[in-house]
């Protein structure tokens, strides 16, 4: 059968993440849903990466079996037909090689997080951004940030549910940028790697939040990672500000 790729992009405020579940509405849930609109038996998909409750997607990538040999432009407009009125788009679609693999093909995954420092109400990006009310230092979080840059044991930063085999990881991107706003500031953190921990970008931003808010200094967070102590871990900021931005392949499915 034809193997095709799914660029997926979604708001995850209204579900409780990528995985199917049986108790709640999922995003994978809501795209198997409408591929058994086009055809009944089939089957289900995998993905590149399984985002939590709350954590919205910009590149998810993921991929099925379908027995029709379908355009992928045809493919995904079907599939965004039987999608409405979920906030979940079929952005593009390419059929791939029958041994490609969504999640163990995939080289290289970057998040984004993004954080609004203002002080009235969110409204137009309400449940797209963490939103704090006090200054960061943008130099302190960046001198902060560079500790994590490597490979290290990041038993700090990783979720105490976390069933990654290992807590040694390779990080090759945390930067963070500030972007003024007409009523405030934003910070955007890029976070590069081959592969994540549970919750590690969160523990990552929640942490230099707290330098950037002068409670931390840079150093402690050299101190908190060699400590390979969860206790050790600044706090776990909200899902709200986090998206999976894109998945890297050795050939670009969808170029």
């Amino acid at each position: 059968m034809p193997r095709y790729a799914l660029k997926v992009e979604y708001d995850g405020g209204p579900y409780c993440g990528w995985q199917r579940q049986r108790s709640h509405p999922s995003v994978q849930q809501c795209v198997e849903e409408a591929l058994c609109k086009l055809q009944a038996d089939a089957e289900g998909i995998a993905a590149a990466g399984r985002t939590d409750a709350g954590v919205h997607g910009l590149g998810q990538v993921a991929h099925v079996d379908l027995r029709k040999d379908w355009d992928a432009f045809r493919l995904s407009e079907a599939l965004n037909y039987h999608l409405k009125p979920h906030p979940i788009a079929i952005v593009q679609a390419a059929q791939v090689e029958a041994d490609f693999h969504a999640r163990f093909s995939a080289v290289e995954r970057r998040y984004l997080f993004r954080l609004q420092v203002r002080r009235a109400p969110l409204t137009h990006e309400r449940g797209n951004v963490w939103r704090i009310n006090h200054r960061l230092d943008l130099a302190a979080m960046q001198a902060g940030a560079a500790h994590l840059l490597g490979r290290h044991d990041f038993t700090t930063f990783r979720s105490s549910i976390c069933q990654a085999q290992s807590p040694v990881k390779s990080l090759d991107e945390l930067s963070i940028e500030e972007i003024a706003l007409p009523h405030g500031v934003e910070y955007r953190f890029h976070v590069r790697a081959r592969s994540f921990l549970h919750n590690q970008v969160r523990s990552f931003v929640g942490t230099l939040e707290r330098v950037g808010a002068g409670a931390w200094q840079p150093i402690d967070v050299k101190t908190a990672l060699a400590a390979c102590d969860r206790a050790a871990c600044g706090p776990v900021c909200p899902p709200q500000g986090l998206y999976l931005a894109h998945v890297t392949y050795p050939q670009d499915p969808f170029g």
